[in-house]
């Protein structure tokens, strides 16, 4: 860690705190409309501060909510260009009685910050923020070019994100593309996040009788639709936990050997993870690990249900129709597409006569792998080597982030996923929080991954 910029970063340890408090104090929930003032007051305080860092940054209008850009364009000839992404949207707070402090109050116990968005991402973006205040601060330059992207849809789908990358592609023009907004893979263990998987969720709705029948009356001649519904739930899986959807694997790229040994080498435990979501025996692919399952693999869960009566008491009903939401995570190289095509032909084969089946097609996303070789990478090791004192590992993540793949695809520029957050640390619940020590050492490896880049 160079010394120059350790010790701005020290020297200017409370004052970082003290401004990422303040973020943190706007309720910038963008999913709520009374929530839209102070969404567009985070995008205000967010300008501002980076201004004041050193850049030139303005307020970008969108359909929904504006886009903070900010870029500083001085390093010397030759020197790449790095975007950094991140959101200064976060979740609603409630329910706010299960909070231990107020959601919008930071509050430090026990080297953990307690706020909501302080991991998620506002505290996340904030490390970026520190690190190239302190070459600005320290140096007074750059040794890359810089652009900072905080956009303040987030949370609900970055719905405007996509079109405003388009429209400003060639502003937007970069080598890199760095990303803080996700977890190391477990305390000490600085984690540079290779894959996610895409998504394709649907509902499938059931349609029997024209109304609720009487189940005395009617039931035995008539399809019940909520059983018809649970047998063609049941029909998405084999005996082996396997998504038993006709063509659901052609497309899924074997992930490199090396990737997977590494995986089995982390310091993983099937029983702290039974113990830690609260179950007595895990499912899934047989002959799959569990990081295997959860990162590697592409899966199909039921994400509700809902038919017939539900209320107090009992009340005998032959129910007219039932629901379920439906999720597929994808993995390289499975498209959403497809995925619709191949369920739909699955359903048809399946589906009993005497009831009618609608599926609509909620929302997507492609998977994404990166390319684990070249600078951007070297660079990211060498960061987070210098800040938490060991090298970091490579890790994969369950979940979808569709920006990811809408930077790389538009842009044509590699992604770094590196992130400072927890396991645990409640990112979309009451009490979430991020660890100061994370925070201090995030500002330090990102301020050696501009130098290392440069």
């Amino acid at each position: 860690m160079p010394a120059d910029l350790d010790r701005w970063l020290h020297a200017n340890d409370q004052r970082g705190m003290d401004d990422l408090f303040a973020f943190l104090r706007i309720p910038s929930v963008s999913a709520k409309a009374d929530h839209n003032a102070d969404t567009a007051r985070a995008a205000e305080w967010l300008n501002a501060s980076l201004t004041r860092i050193g850049f030139a940054s303005e307020i970008l209008p969108t359909p929904g909510h504006p886009i903070v850009l900010a870029e500083w364009r001085k390093a010397p000839a030759g020197a790449p260009t790095v975007l950094i992404y991140g959101h200064y949207d976060v979740q609603p707070s409630e329910p706010n009685e299960l909070w231990t402090s107020p959601a919008f109050e930071p509050t430090v116990r026990d080297g953990k910050l307690f706020a909501r968005g302080a991991v998620d991402d506002k505290g996340q973006l904030w490390v970026h923020a520190m690190a190239l205040a302190a070459h600005l601060g320290a140096r007074g330059t750059l040794p890359v070019n810089v652009m900072v992207l905080a956009e303040g849809e987030e949370e609900v789908g970055s719905v405007n994100l996509a079109h405003f990358i388009e429209r400003n592609r060639a502003r937007l023009a970069c080598d890199y593309v760095v990303i803080s907004d996700s977890a190391m893979f477990a305390p000490g263990i600085p984690s540079i996040l290779s894959s996610l998987r895409g998504l394709a969720y649907f509902q499938i709705e059931v349609q029997g009788p024209s109304g609720d029948l009487h189940s005395g009356m009617y039931g035995g001649a008539v399809v019940n639709p909520a059983m018809a519904l649970a047998r063609l739930l049941a029909t998405m899986h084999d005996a082996r936990g396997r998504v038993a959807i006709k063509g659901f694997y052609d497309r899924v790229r074997a992930f490199p050997a090396a990737v997977l040994m590494g995986m089995k080498k982390l310091p993983h435990s099937d029983a702290h993870f039974r113990k830690d979501v609260g179950v007595k025996a895990l499912g899934g692919e047989a002959g799959k690990t569990t990081l295997e399952k959860l990162w590697t693999r592409p899966t199909c869960e039921v994400n509700g249900m809902l038919s017939g009566y539900t209320g107090e008491g009992a009340k005998t009903v032959l129910p007219a129709k039932a629901m379920a939401k439906v999720s597929f995570r994808l993995v390289p190289d499975q498209d959403p597409d497809l995925v619709e095509k191949l369920l739909r032909a699955h359903i048809k084969r399946v589906a009993p006569p005497g009831v009618s089946v609608t599926i609509t097609a909620m929302h997507g996303g492609r998977p994404w792998r990166a390319d684990l070789d070249g600078p951007l990478f070297d660079a990211a090791r060498v960061a987070l080597a210098a800040a938490f004192g060991r090298d970091p590992v490579i890790v994969g993540e369950g979940g979808s982030i569709p920006v990811v793949g809408d930077f790389e695809r538009i842009l044509g520029a590699p992604v770094l996923l590196v992130g400072f957050g927890l396991p645990g640390e409640n990112a979309h619940a009451p009490d979430e929080w991020i660890s100061v020590d994370n925070l201090r050492r995030g500002m330090r490896a990102m301020a050696v991954l501009y130098d290392a880049l440069g």
